[in-house]
């Protein structure tokens, strides 16, 4: 039996959405242990004069909730 729980981050990059997550997820696993799903919740840019600024990503991840650790 297993208990997941489930938390919101945003990732941002100049570069793209696909990047912006992988941003957000590796961050994330820094300080979590047992990601196991990112779920794109939005997707969304920066535009400053007419251009992209940033690209940016809100995740829902999960990750393994251990009892007892």
């Amino acid at each position: 039996m297993s208990v997941y729980k489930l938390i919101e981050v945003v990732g941002t990059s100049a570069e793209s959405w696909e990047k912006a997550a992988s941003t957000a997820v590796e961050a994330a696993s820094k300080s979590l242990r047992d990601l196991r799903i990112a779920e794109v919740e939005k997707m969304d840019m920066q535009v400053e004069d007419g251009k992209v600024k940033a690209y940016r990503v809100k995740l829902k991840l999960s990750f393994k909730y251990h009892i007892g650790d």
